[in-house]
């Protein structure tokens, strides 16, 4: 009788282990389908990693809305990417999810960067982007082949990018952040409006003289007027262009009035007809946007993207106009993590150093570390 009492204790004991493992091995799987996305895109745009949420004492006292951020972040600049996603997360209590778009050959040293120094409790999804879907749509000088930089034209694809936001904010890498995102976020866009962005002809600029940048603030300084295709477009020349390295986007609209489609089409246009300006010395990914969104886009707060920080190495605004914007823009070819630069040391408190020492910083202010 009592070995019969012990064949049954240890049978319960063994059916009561399987269902255990049995249910910690579908609690493993439950969490693998969630951090993966049931459809691949079309563009060449893989989820490569995803951390689905901060430790509990940290979202505790952050708002439960998400807010989809879009960054690029190339090899070479990553550390601009790193810092502008750190001054973002340190400056919001606000459910933030960063989308960061970059090449198959950074994504280890991203992935490391993130999860061995301060920022291992963003959220985040890392996307690889394929430049192949750029064929036929950029044109590329065989003597200049690193010329191109796919990455810049991933802010076309945001649809792509976040499928299930019907809302989300693109930054370039090379921004600092100041105040709540979620401001920035909230922008008001007209009906019909898929995105929102600073004018350069808007009100800070005005006040802040921005010299030496010739017609780079209205339409013709980036389009060949000549060309009979942007003159039937009927778009006055001197209309103020906008900068698109910081804007919101309505992706319920984006996708209804087919933008990504509409930005493609012009830009294998441009391939065949040259239709940019010769004496173009911006982004390559403005003129194609200037077209598809006349008169067709808000505007943000002009605060939230201070820029021209990169167009020289002086120092062109105030220190109390810096630090009452709300969002800083180094746009130019004076980045702040390069030799000279204004207001470098602004850039600096929000950087992390590259644990792996792959990116080269030139340390002026070594004290702007100890503070993040």
């Amino acid at each position: 009788m009592t070995l019969r009492k012990v064949n049954i204790s240890i049978l319960v004991a063994a059916v009561v282990i399987f269902l255990l493992v049995l249910h910690h091995n579908f609690l493993g799987l439950s969490d693998l389908l969630k951090r993966e996305l049931t459809d691949s895109s079309p563009l060449g745009l893989q989820p490569i990693d995803f951390i689905p949420a901060a430790p509990q004492r940290l979202t505790d006292d952050r708002n439960d809305q998400e807010i989809s951020v879009v960054i690029a972040a190339s090899d070479e600049r990553l550390g601009g990417a790193i810092a502008a996603m750190n001054s973002i997360y340190r400056n919001t209590r606000s459910n933030v999810v960063f989308y960061i778009v970059t090449l198959n050959d950074t994504v280890d040293h991203l992935r490391l960067w993130l999860r061995n120094t301060a920022l291992k409790n963003l959220r985040y999804q890392i996307l690889s982007f394929d430049p192949r879907v750029l064929e036929g749509k950029v044109q590329v000088d065989p003597q200049k082949a690193d010329s191109i930089k796919p990455l810049t034209f991933a802010r076309f694809y945001l649809p792509s990018l976040v499928p299930h936001a019907e809302k989300a904010i693109y930054v370039d890498d090379d921004v600092i952040v100041q105040d709540d995102i979620l401001e920035l976020y909230n922008t008001p866009l007209k009906p019909g409006h898929a995105a929102a962005f600073s004018d350069d002809c808007d009100s800070t600029t005005n006040k802040v003289a921005v010299r030496g940048a010739g017609n780079q603030y209205n339409y013709i300084g980036f389009l060949d007027y000549k060309k009979e295709t942007i003159r039937k477009l009927a778009m006055k020349a001197n209309t103020c262009s906008f900068n698109p390295g910081v804007f919101v986007a309505n992706l319920t609209e984006w996708k209804l009035q087919n933008i990504t489609k509409q930005l493609e089409k012009w830009m294998t246009l441009n391939v065949a007809e040259e239709l940019y300006s010769r004496t173009l010395a911006g982004s390559i990914t403005t003129p194609p946007l200037l077209i598809v969104f006349y008169k067709q886009h808000s505007s943000i707060d002009p605060l939230w993207n201070v820029r021209h920080l990169g167009s020289n190495a002086g120092k062109r605004y105030s220190p109390q106009f810096v630090k009452a914007a709300k969002l800083l823009h180094w746009n130019g070819h004076f980045k702040p993590w390069g030799r000279t630069a204004s207001y470098a040391e602004v850039w600096e408190k929000w950087y992390v150093p590259d644990p792996t020492g792959k990116f080269s910083l030139i340390r002026r202010h070594p004290e702007a570390y100890e503070a993040k």
